[in-house]
């Protein structure tokens, strides 16, 4: 099994790809919100400051100017817990830097036929895997393996094909 890697390591996976990152998210929750500042303050009512926020925008924007992709599904609940709520505030910041977020409800069925956990799959070739405790995520395991690569494309490309875009979905929280 391949090490555990976070901190450092894990952003340089962001500047190191060359063609696509792409992501799953399945969780309804990524941290402990009691030990999160900007959470706490968006729940409460208040603007967050967004210098947590600022170094993720400038990879992107350094980096995918480049050529590069960087996409991600996101499983959200009808209704969205908290987090989710929170994450939904902050796309329009992703989508600006070029990021490209989309929304699959958890209620359709080509969920039962995704994985059950978090990955980032970059350039089709590798898979980093999240390990957890509890919400906090503490870091990915790397997996080349030609099986688990084709595992996660085929969950990209399912899960891509029938979520919604940003602006799509907020539509349909409106109706």
């Amino acid at each position: 099994m391949s090490e555990l890697i976070s901190g450092d390591a894990f952003n340089e996976l962001f500047r190191s790809y060359r063609h696509t990152a792409w992501r799953l998210e399945t969780r309804t929750a990524y941290a402990k919100a009691e030990e999160d500042g900007p959470f706490r303050d968006w729940l409460s009512g208040k603007e967050p400051d967004l210098e947590w926020f600022k170094p993720w925008l400038r990879m992107l924007r350094a980096e995918l100017p480049t050529g590069k992709r960087m996409e991600r599904v996101r499983l959200i609940d009808d209704p969205p817990s908290d987090y989710l709520r929170w994450e939904l505030w902050a796309t329009p910041y992703n989508l600006g830097a070029g990021e490209d977020i989309r929304y699959l409800p958890r209620a359709h069925p080509i969920v039962a036929e995704l994985p059950d956990h978090d990955f980032w799959v970059f350039d089709s070739r590798t898979v980093a895997r999240f390990e957890y405790d509890g919400d906090r995520p503490l870091g990915v395991r790397m997996d080349d393996d030609p099986a688990t690569v084709v595992t996660a494309l085929a969950a990209r490309d399912a899960a891509w094909h029938y979520a919604l875009g940003y602006i799509e979905y907020m539509a349909t929280m409106v109706e």
